[in-house]
């Protein structure tokens, strides 16, 4: 009985939201196998989430019935940690070779248990000391003189070990460090640099694009960033502008950099001035995807722009090879430019369009009347050649017409 209580209490604490972990982060995958219950049973691999950038894969040797969302014991280095199961099944060993974890690794480590209550009691006393400890630690750090940043502290789940994230332009000597740390918080202390841009993930933020950081949604791997992304895409060199919130520049200039050197490589060469009769131009700007460039007869500044087509320039370029100078960049051509005038497509700029129901009924009561004038004339006669029509009188009139008969 008292076994039996105890896992149907850690069976419904472990449906609870872990106590220490974010679920919704760019670790997040998709288990597009969850409606296949056979793949669930292929293989004895889990994937374990803990704190935003952190997961493993661990061993479920006891065979215990685990499903997405359920917390987690897993062995760790020293005692034990608290986690989140994100994945069960074949996708498991899917992801596992994405990310270049063998099977026959012998560090592999295991699962326990199912958390229990007194796990998730240690797991919170564990999170509230986090932030404190990051505190101290920066100025621990701060009084042994070390060129280094503390940006983040994570307490494992049973409070016995510490990783701390710190970040350093330079090698950093931290042996003294640690010793301190250890004999101030009395646990196991782990370092780990990490980068500006992934500390940026950690903590996480709104980019000026007015959506959140890339670094914190869905960026796990960060690629070098040069300003030469920025110069392809004719983009100011701007450092304001072109720095984000980690004081590198943008990881977004990497997006679209790939699709204008290729339609770079389609244009003319920049470095070519063009010959005319009258002046030597020279390159000022360019629209990429309009395949339009701008020429200026000066190299120091805009002077007499002429936009010219693509297809215009590597024309003037072969004119000039051959020595020939044309009279002027643009194509002379005798014909006017055709004046467009202004065409209302859609019919709702005109101030009177809501008069045009008014106008036909007013046309309509016009017509009926002039047709009634017709039938009928002052002495009842018809208007129009046809028999006369008896004219209705009022009571009045027909009422003095009697008195008017009594009296003859």
């Amino acid at each position: 009985m008292d076994n039996s209580s105890d896992n149907n209490i850690s069976n419904q604490t472990s449906k609870k939201k872990c106590c220490c972990r974010d679920q919704a982060n760019k670790l997040y995958c998709y288990d597009w196998l969850a409606d296949l219950p056979e793949s669930h049973n292929d293989t004895e691999m889990v994937e374990v989430q803990f704190k935003n950038t952190r997961k493993g894969y661990y061993k479920n040797s006891t065979h215990i019935k685990l499903e997405k969302g359920d917390i987690v014991a897993v062995e760790a280095n020293p005692g034990h940690d608290i986690g989140v199961v994100t994945l069960t099944g074949r996708l498991v060993l899917l992801q596992m070779k994405k990310n270049g974890v063998k099977l026959d690794n012998p560090d592999l480590k295991r699962i326990y248990r199912k958390a229990k209550p007194n796990d998730l009691e240690k797991c919170e006393e564990a999170k509230a000391k986090e932030h404190d400890t990051m505190l101290r630690a920066r100025k621990i750090a701060e009084d042994l003189n070390l060129n280094m940043k503390i940006g983040d502290v994570e307490y494992q789940g049973d409070g016995n070990k510490a990783i701390f994230y710190y970040i350093a332009d330079d090698r950093v000597d931290f042996r003294q460090l640690i010793k301190v740390l250890a004999e101030v918080f009395k646990v196991r202390i782990e370092m780990k640099q990490i980068g500006a841009r992934q500390e940026a993930g950690r903590i996480g933020g709104i980019g000026p694009c007015g959506r959140q950081l890339c670094c914190s949604s869905w960026m796990t791997s960060f690629v070098s960033v040069a300003t030469s992304a920025a110069r392809y895409q004719d983009i100011s060199l701007n450092p304001q502008k072109l720095a984000g919130q980690c004081a590198k520049l943008k990881c977004c200039l990497n997006y679209e950099v790939d699709a204008y050197v290729e339609s770079q490589k389609k244009l003319p060469s920049k470095e070519i001035p063009l010959e005319t009769k009258d002046a030597v131009y020279y390159h000022f700007k360019t629209d990429i995807f309009k395949r339009q460039m701008t020429y200026s007869s000066s190299k120091d500044m805009a002077a007499n722009l002429v936009t010219l087509d693509a297809s215009r320039v590597f024309e003037i370029i072969a004119l000039n090879k051959r020595g020939v100078r044309p009279d002027s960049l643009e194509i002379e051509t005798n014909k006017e430019p055709i004046r467009k005038d202004f065409e209302d497509v859609v019919g709702q700029d005109s101030l009177t369009r809501f008069d045009k129901a008014k106008k036909k009924s007013n046309g309509n009561n016009k017509r009926r009347k002039k047709t009634f004038i017709k039938r009928t004339n002052a002495n009842g006669e018809g208007g129009n050649g046809n028999q006369p029509k008896p004219v209705r009188k009022s009571v009045n009139d027909q009422s003095k017409q009697n008195r008017e008969n009594s009296g003859e």
